[in-house]
């Protein structure tokens, strides 16, 4: 291991920081809202079905990459291959990737902390539906408070990330995870004890075949993308971090079905109190903010159950910024011969002065749309729909092209306990690029 680079302190470490970049916004915001404007129960069955053939083997491979690279993703895929191989491509489509998710990732945390103020001091007692979407309409018109609060939680991923690894990243996931399943499971306790609660239940649960399409499978495609972190470079990343002799394997599974586990859970807590008060789960991106909002001011104790709502969601939503912004402060610092504070300032000044056109799309440049979308809404497009995917398939083929199965399986079963991996997944591998690049054609439309 390079003497120069951090590693983690313990196994229990690395797995809460892990799972901490996987489990963010992508469970608790996006999963949720996504179930709900893609038919419920079978999205969540596409999704798990992909998240197990398809999120676990590209997880295994990319953390395995990082630790035999021990570098940040592009400077890693470097050392592996050499400086003009077309393989680095997925070290840039990875840095890339978080670069741009944190552009209107940040954003949203600033949403969300305007949000926990807002129900500690009881902003929206009383509010009717119309006030409170009206409300959420005001502040997306207004750049200046998306500008202020993004602006907090820059510098509050600053001030963490700066510190060492393990002084900043692994202390804060080590406290920020047990606490976000415990908040999370006390709102899951009051959603499903409301009148009319299983309604949403039954909803959540039900699995309507006629649902799934060619953009369903993209979408669930790009959801377990987003939410584990694949081809993010932050996988790659927290690999590099690792010592030679630990258990990928059993730590990978850990981490992803702790990431999985987190995103059931979130249904849990919102659809029922959804149905409860009669409301609509096919609400898109404003579930969060409007129709979680309408359904706390609604309830006793809503005001206590509402700040505890958006402080686990603030926890998850700084979790995964911290993971995001790892391979992208790695990268300046690695390429540009720099310490790690001067990295993470740089970092975060670039993603900041980028995502105010994330923060203009929502008012004042709220008219230019690229192919389609607003600038905040590309944003999520190009990242999650477009350079993740790519990423995922450079990935696969690096895989069984030059680095050959074989070569994988040797160095990721070294460290491994009981549980490692054998031949089977080999074939998984070979199918692996196929299905990942029929899906994305297909929900591209191309075919």
């Amino acid at each position: 291991m390079d003497e120069n680079r951090g590693n983690w302190n313990s196994r229990f470490g690395y797995i809460m920081a892990a799972a901490g970049f996987s489990i963010g916004l992508g469970n608790v915001w996006r999963f949720p809202y996504l179930v709900g404007t893609n038919g419920g129960g079978a999205f969540v069955l596409v999704y798990l079905l992909i998240c197990i053939f398809i999120g676990v083997p590209l997880f295994y491979m990319e953390v395995t990459l990082g630790r035999k690279a021990q570098a940040s993703p592009i400077v890693g895929m470097r050392k592996l291959t050499k400086k003009n191989s077309i393989w680095n491509s997925f070290g840039w489509l990875g840095v890339l990737s978080a670069f741009f998710i944190l552009t209107y990732y940040i954003q949203i945390m600033g949403w969300i902390l305007a949000y926990l103020l807002k129900m500690i001091t009881g902003q929206m007692s009383g509010f009717t539906g119309e006030q409170i979407s009206a409300s959420f309409t005001e502040m997306m018109a207004n750049p200046v408070i998306l500008i202020v609060f993004t602006l907090i939680c820059t510098v509050i991923i600053a001030v963490i990330s700066a510190k060492n690894l393990n002084d900043g990243l692994e202390k804060a996931c080590k406290f920020m995870m047990p606490s976000l399943f415990i908040m999370l499971i006390l709102v899951v306790i009051r959603s499903i004890t409301l009148p009319n609660a299983m309604e949403g239940v039954k909803w959540y649960m039900n699995v309507d075949f006629s649902k799934i399409n060619a953009q369903t499978l993209l979408t669930a495609l790009g959801q377990c993308f987003f939410s584990v972190g694949i081809a993010s470079g932050g996988a790659f990343v927290y690999g590099s971090y690792l010592n030679k002799d630990s258990n990928i394997p059993a730590d990978g599974l850990m981490v992803i079905g702790f990431d999985t586990l987190a995103a059931l859970i979130a249904g849990f807590a919102i659809f029922p109190a959804v149905f409860a008060l009669g409301l609509k789960p096919d609400s898109g991106s404003s579930l969060l903010f409007i129709t979680m909002s309408n359904v706390f001011t609604h309830l006793p104790f809503g005001r206590l159950f509402g700040a505890l709502f958006f402080l686990l969601m603030f926890f998850a939503a700084l979790s995964s910024a911290l993971g995001y912004l790892e391979p992208v402060s790695s990268s300046f610092a690695e390429l540009m011969h720099i310490d790690r504070k001067k990295s993470v300032v740089y970092a975060l000044v670039s993603i900041f002065v980028v995502g105010l056109l994330t923060i203009f799309g929502q008012n004042i440049l709220k008219d230019v749309s690229i192919l389609g979308k607003n600038l905040f809404d590309f944003a999520d497009f190009l990242s999650g729909n477009i350079l993740m995917p790519l990423g995922a398939i450079v990935l696969s083929l690096y895989v069984i092209v030059k680095w050959k199965f074989n070569s994988f399986k040797e160095e990721i079963n070294y460290g491994a306990g009981k549980l490692k991996v054998n031949n089977a997944m080999k074939y998984i591998s070979y199918v692996l690029p196929i299905i990942l690049i029929i899906i994305f054609l297909s929900g591209l439309g191309i075919f």
